[in-house]
């Protein structure tokens, strides 16, 4: 039997490449197919799709995975608790921090995470081998070397320390993991891929129909993420400087970000594209965030019935109150309820910040955004300030171009007047500007916030309850982990978190 699971695994992790032909747009990609890869990678042709087939994973994670652990189980949202259908109870004990090594959720998200590694080793290990020009060998690989180090910048704060695959998976005895990196191991190559990333993109030029490719612009501010998370700051200023010289700025109107008409803008430096007339390539952002109970009155498509698989990431009361009179950004990310058929407003909030209606019944063509200017700025700003306060400096302008936009009025030193202060601030800048886009559990876990303000908001959600267990919410640092998944301590022989 033993034997059999190893051979199971092999497979797992081996899996074949999704592959598609590129047209005019880099996702238009067709129907997954399997190959050999031993009898692939003939030519650039080949290789671009095996590259696309990398990207493809990014799909399935930002449908679900990505908002499920980077904002749900946040302070930010919560869920619509659905008596009715209880099928997707286990999304309720990841927000509730109950869940277990078993559940479905988590082994799908480490178990695409892999699959997506492994389509990037398997490219970096034959893009030698195949002819092509410099230029677009240095791009491919770039890509794939930005599409890992997410992966494991993603595995290492949900689970900690994790295996390291750097190759493919040649034969049965290399499917099993030397067992789990250290944590700072682990941030060691998550650095060195993306330093590498962002020197192989240095020249690569990407052509309109390519847009939503990863950037060098993409891989800096990613790794000066990484630096942030590591609190290097000197050397994640460096990165950022670098990235505000590349010709990204702030756009005007907050909501076009997200608007499907005005993909990878100005503002943009890597969404998640999603093409919304082709049902495998779409979006559904609108329909798990509507209530279950709204019927198609937020979703305004009234051939595709809400269930159990809407009702999900619904803003928390805190997340409502977190923003100013007069914040611009809150009618664009949020709405507070809706009014059903029969004229009745119902107050169960929902995010509306991807609300702009359907391709096809069950389909939309809205990004998921990763990297905005934005960021940028408030990251610059929050490391600079790190490094020593300076009242009404630079890290004031940055944070204010970013109010501004929003209608709010500037950070002043006489109302921010130390460095705490500015930090708290910047912290709260964070939340609003980029709520509903997967940064607030990443920023809670590094500033250390996060078991003081869960277990807060813990008690502020259960205050009343009926629906909510009584050992919900109880966080610990071991908690702050999710347990790895159970059938890869069983395959993989590795070693749980301790909860």
């Amino acid at each position: 039997m033993k034997n059999l699971h190893r051979t199971s695994i092999i497979y797992t992790l081996l899996a074949v490449l999704t592959l598609g032909s590129c047209s005019k747009n880099f996702l238009a990609i067709d129907p997954e197919t399997t190959a050999n890869s031993d009898n692939f990678y003939k030519n650039q042709e080949e290789v671009e799709q095996a590259v696309n087939g990398a990207y493809n994973i990014l799909q399935d994670l930002g449908r679900l995975h990505l908002w499920l652990y980077g904002e749900m189980r946040s302070d930010n949202t919560t869920f619509q608790y659905n008596n009715q259908d209880r099928g997707l109870e286990t999304r309720e004990f990841i927000d509730q921090f109950l869940v277990d090594a078993s559940a479905e959720p988590i082994r799908q998200f480490w178990q695409l995470s892999y699959q997506g590694i492994t389509r990037t080793n398997d490219v970096l290990a034959r893009l030698d081998e195949v002819e092509m020009t410099d230029e677009k060998r240095a791009q491919y690989r770039g890509e794939v070397l930005f599409l890992r180090a997410f992966h494991y910048f993603n595995l290492v704060r949900q689970y900690g320390g994790v295996p390291l695959r750097l190759a493919p998976v040649e034969s049965p005895d290399s499917a099993l993991s030397k067992g789990r990196a250290p944590v700072e191991e682990v941030y060691n190559q998550i650095v060195s891929d993306l330093s590498s990333a962002a020197d192989n993109l240095s020249n690569a030029t990407i052509s309109s129909a390519e847009k939503g490719r990863v950037t060098e612009g993409a891989a800096r501010t990613l790794l000066a993420k990484v630096y942030l998370t590591l609190k290097k700051y000197d050397e994640a200023i460096d990165q950022l400087r670098k990235v505000s010289t590349m010709g990204y700025s702030l756009v005007t109107n907050y909501a076009d970000n997200f608007s499907p008409e005005k993909k990878n803008g100005a503002e943009s430096i890597f969404e998640i594209q999603y093409l919304g007339s082709q049902p495998s390539l779409s979006s559904n952002f609108m329909y798990q965030f509507a209530p279950y109970t709204s019927g198609s009155v937020v979703t305004q498509d009234p051939n595709t019935n809400l269930g159990g698989s809407a009702g999900w990431n619904i803003p928390t009361q805190d997340m409502i109150d977190a923003y100013e009179e007069g914040d611009k950004r809150k009618a664009s990310s949020l709405a507070e309820g809706f009014t059903n058929s029969s004229g009745t407003f119902v107050a169960v909030p929902y995010v509306k910040k991807y609300n702009f209606g359907f391709v096809e019944p069950g389909q939309t063509d809205v990004n998921f955004p990763v990297l905005r200017y934005a960021d940028v700025l408030l990251m610059l700003a929050e490391c600079l300030n790190e490094k020593g306060f300076a009242a009404n400096g630079e890290a004031f302008n940055l944070v204010n171009n970013i109010r501004e936009r929003a209608g709010l009025k500037p950070l002043e030193a006489r109302d921010i007047n130390g460095q705490d202060r500015f930090r708290e601030a910047v912290f709260q800048e964070r939340r609003v500007e980029l709520a509903f886009e997967n940064h607030r559990w990443y920023d809670l876990l590094r500033t250390g916030k996060a078991v003081e303000i869960m277990n807060a908001h813990g008690a502020r959600e259960k205050d009343g309850s009926l629906t909510i267990p009584t050992n919900a919410y109880q966080v610990t640092n071991n908690r702050l982990l999710l347990p790895i998944p159970q059938r890869e301590i069983n395959l993989d022989n590795l070693e749980q978190n301790p909860q």
